[in-house]
């Protein structure tokens, strides 16, 4: 369905915006339980995974209502059709309520069950949108895939039991503490947002339909170097949510160096082989394959701010995660302002990502030595 292709990539990115509100919530929720589960507290931790349970249905309901008030002004805005836009709510809907149990299972670091789960979910995606594409090459029911293989998550009501336990008194985790970290959580998650998916919604507003294809096809390419070794980045964050000393700073550095090879090693065969794989999208030669290159080199500057930005915030140290997130809502406005077409927009965004890490990176660095200094002092 090529005709479709620019419609389905840029509307998955415009589900995710929808649900960003539940997944800072999500986040912040999974650093509690990690860090609790990291202090062998059975009793406290059980309370307070039955408080979170509360919180995030609360969370998800607000979540729910929030999507469907936003979904039709965005909607409008990006120049998405009505269809398209309905379509995306439901996703968004489905995949928040699914989400639900995730998040705690993460927190209680059960990657291997995910992991299991995350590739029965790529089979049904796949299989859904093979079959039904098949016979109906509509964007709408590309994007349905994803609501379909959500089913997968259904698995996790097995081992719900594993998760709570009855009688456990419930530990809300509302308190001054975490409402500082869920508003810096929100800064982080909103910064990802903007720094590796915000482009293509810009490509969808301003770019006529040829163009936006091609753009939007280099755009998934590129996006998949730094989503491809985010689990290294999620392992880390749970890790140094429940730790910061002894053996495991060095498993965290190993896993941040790690990601930053897979980055700079994803780009560099993106753009040697970025003829192949544009034509395997597309099934014919168009002008992607020339914006793969500025496109992968954004993602890796992308890619490592967001490192810096999950190993801060597990760290809480909420003023770089703070700067993180103002820095990502500036580089997308910024291309907002400026990206009106695929030349100004490409030019851009390697040049705008590279000082925005630059500046990160400074005062990453300037944070670690303070920190490394005042430890050494007690």
């Amino acid at each position: 369905m090529p005709g479709e292709y620019a419609d389905t990539s840029s509307l998955l990115n415009f589900i995710s915006l929808l649900g960003l509100p539940l997944t800072m919530v999500a986040t912040a929720l999974v650093h509690y339980i990690a860090h609790f589960r990291g202090q062998n507290d059975e009793a406290r931790l059980q309370g307070l995974l039955a408080g979170c349970q509360s919180f995030l249905l609360k969370a998800t309901i607000a979540g729910s209502i929030l999507a469907v008030a936003l979904a039709d002004p965005l909607g409008r805005f990006f120049h998405f059709r009505t269809t398209l836009m309905l379509t995306a709510l439901v996703c968004v809907l489905v995949g928040l309520w699914s989400g639900f149990a995730v998040a705690l299972c993460q927190g209680m670091a059960w990657f291997k069950r995910l992991a299991v789960i995350g590739l029965v979910a790529v089979g049904l995606r796949l299989l859904f949108g093979w079959v039904v594409t098949m016979y109906i090459p509509k964007a709408e029911m590309a994007v349905s895939a994803t609501t379909f293989s959500l089913l997968a998550n259904l698995s996790l009501l097995y081992w719900w039991k594993d998760i709570f336990r009855h009688g456990a008194a419930r530990i809300s985790p509302w308190n001054r503490e975490f409402v500082n970290f869920l508003l810096v959580t929100a800064a982080y998650v909103a910064g990802n947002f903007f720094f590796l998916s915000g482009d293509a919604l810009v490509a969808k507003r301003y770019f006529m339909a040829d163009d936006n294809k091609a753009y939007q096809a280099a755009g998934t390419l590129a996006r998949a170097i730094p989503f491809s070794v985010t689990p290294l980045l999620l392992v880390m964050f749970t890790s140094r949510s429940g730790s910061k000393k002894g053996p495991a700073i060095s498993e965290q550095r190993i896993l941040l160096i790690l990601f930053a090879a897979g980055l700079t090693c994803g780009a560099c065969g993106l753009i040697a082989f970025r003829n192949t794989w544009v034509r395997i999208i597309l099934k014919q030669p168009v002008n992607a394959a020339s914006m793969l290159i500025p496109l992968a080199i954004t993602m890796v500057f992308g890619g490592l701010s967001q490192a810096i930005g999950i190993w801060s915030l597990a760290s809480r140290w909420l003023k770089v995660v703070a700067l993180y997130g103002f820095l990502g809502l500036a580089y997308w406005l910024t291309l907002l302002v400026v990206g009106h077409t695929p030349p100004l927009l490409l030019h851009t965004m390697p040049v705008a990502t590279a000082m925005a890490f630059g500046i990160l990176c400074a005062t990453w660095l300037l944070t670690l030595s303070q920190k490394t200094r005042d430890h050494a002092v007690a």
